[in-house]
C-alpha cells in the first residue's frame, strides 16, 4: 500500500471489498436460505462480481502491482469450486436417437408475433417450429386462440378452471402420465409427463420457482427502498427453499430416467441450484459455451437450466439470441 497513490488506494479498498464479497459467495451453494435468507441475496450478483474481480485484476497487472494477487487468488479459488461462468469450448454432436428438448419462459406469449419493425418477420411460434423439437416445456404459458404450437401429444395446467395462465409440456412422444405439484404461489408451479420413446420412459419436470420479482429494466426500478426491497426478496428466497424441498421429495420417488428444466429464478451460484442439481448433470456445462445467459439483462445471468440424471449423455446444449421473451430459450440434445 505504500507504493500507491491516494487514488490507487482508494480503488484498493474497493477491490478489496469486491474480492471480500465475492469470496463470501462461495458459501452460498451450501447455506439455505431459510437460515440467512439476506445473505442468498448475494448469488444474484456473483457473475457481477466475477466479472469486476477480473477486470481488477488486469488493471494491477497493467500497472505491475503486486495488487493483482488479491483478486487472481479470489477467482482461482472460484474456478476451483464453483458452477463455471464462461464455458470456452462446447460439444456440438448428435445421434439420430437424441431427444431434443427446448426449456422457454415465454412471459405469456407477448412478444411472440412478428414485429414489422424488424429485419426478422420470423414469430417466436415460427422459430419454434423450425427447431423441430422432441419435447417443449413452457413456464409463463398463456392460452389463447393465437397459441400456435403443433404437436401431437401436450399436457397444459392451468393456475385454475378460470384461468388463461400456467405451464406446459409439448411431445411427440406420447404421454402415459401426468402431474402437478400444485404450489401456493401466485405465477409458479411444477409440472411433469412421463414419456414413452420407443422402449423408454424418461420423466419432463418443467419448474417455475417462485419469482424475485426485480426487474431491472422497468423505468421504475430502484424505487423501491434497499430495506423493503432485501425483506421481500428474502421473502421469495425462503419460499424457493420450501418448493425446493417439495420437489426433490416429489422426486426421489422416480428412479428412472429423467430431465429437470425450466425458469429457476436464481443462478447456479444459489443453496437452491446445488441443492437440485446433486447427482445430476447440467447440460450447459456438459455442452455449452459462452456464458450460457438466459436472461435480458445488461450482465450475463443464467437462470434457466435443464439439468438431466447422472446416465445421460448431452451431445448439445444451445442458448439461442433471439428475444421473443424477457427469457431466451435453451436446448438440449440428450441421450441416454
Amino acid at each position: 500500500m505504500k507504493n500507491l497513490s491516494f487514488l490507487e488506494k482508494i480503488i484498493y479498498l474497493l477491490n478489496a471489498l469486491l474480492a471480500t464479497m465475492l469470496l463470501l459467495s462461495f458459501l452460498l451453494p451450501y447455506i439455505s436460505p431459510k437460515t440467512v435468507p439476506a445473505f442468498a441475496i448475494l448469488s444474484l450478483f456473483v457473475p457481477f462480481l466475477l466479472i469486476l474481480n477480473s477486470a481488477f485484476a488486469i488493471y494491477w497487472l497493467v500497472k505491475l502491482k503486486k495488487q493483482f494477487i488479491l483478486s487472481l487468488s479470489v477467482l482461482i479459488i472460484g474456478w476451483l469450486f464453483i458452477t463455471p461462468f464462461y464455458k470456452i469450448s462446447d460439444k456440438n454432436s448428435s445421434l439420430n436417437s437424441d431427444l431434443k428438448i427446448m426449456s422457454f419462459n415465454v412471459k405469456s406469449f407477448n412478444s411472440f408475433n412478428a414485429r414489422k419493425d424488424s429485419i426478422n418477420s420470423q414469430s417466436g411460434f415460427d422459430f419454434i417450429k423450425d427447431k423441430n423439437l422432441d419435447v417443449l416445456v413452457i413456464q409463463e404459458y398463456y392460452q389463447s386462440e393465437k397459441t400456435n404450437l403443433s404437436f401431437p401429444y401436450k399436457y397444459k395446467k392451468l393456475k385454475s378452471a378460470s384461468s388463461n395462465y400456467g405451464m406446459a409440456i409439448y411431445s411427440k412422444y406420447k404421454i402415459i402420465n401426468t402431474g402437478s405439484l400444485d404450489l401456493k404461489s401466485e405465477g409458479n408451479n411444477i409440472i411433469f409427463a412421463d414419456i414413452l420413446k420407443e422402449k423408454d420412459t424418461i420423466r419432463i419436470y418443467n419448474v417455475h420457482f417462485e419469482s424475485l420479482r426485480i426487474k431491472p429494466n422497468e423505468e421504475n426500478f430502484g424505487e423501491e427502498n434497499s430495506e423493503k426491497l432485501i425483506r421481500r426478496v428474502s421473502k421469495s428466497f425462503k419460499k424457493q427453499a420450501a418448493q425446493t424441498a417439495l420437489f426433490l421429495n416429489h422426486e426421489k420417488q422416480w428412479k428412472g430416467k429423467k430431465i429437470v428444466s425450466g425458469d429457476f429464478n436464481n443462478t447456479a451460484y444459489s443453496w437452491m441450484y446445488n441443492t437440485i442439481s446433486k447427482n445430476k448433470k447440467d447440460a450447459f456445462i456438459e455442452a455449452g459455451s459462452g456464458f450460457g445467459k438466459t436472461f435480458k439483462y445488461w450482465f450475463p445471468l443464467r437462470i434457466d437450466f435443464i439439468l438431466t440424471d447422472e446416465k445421460a449423455i448431452v451431445n448439445q446444449f444451445l442458448t439461442f439470441s433471439e428475444e421473443y421473451s424477457d427469457h431466451l430459450p435453451v436446448q438440449a440434445k440428450i441421450n441416454w
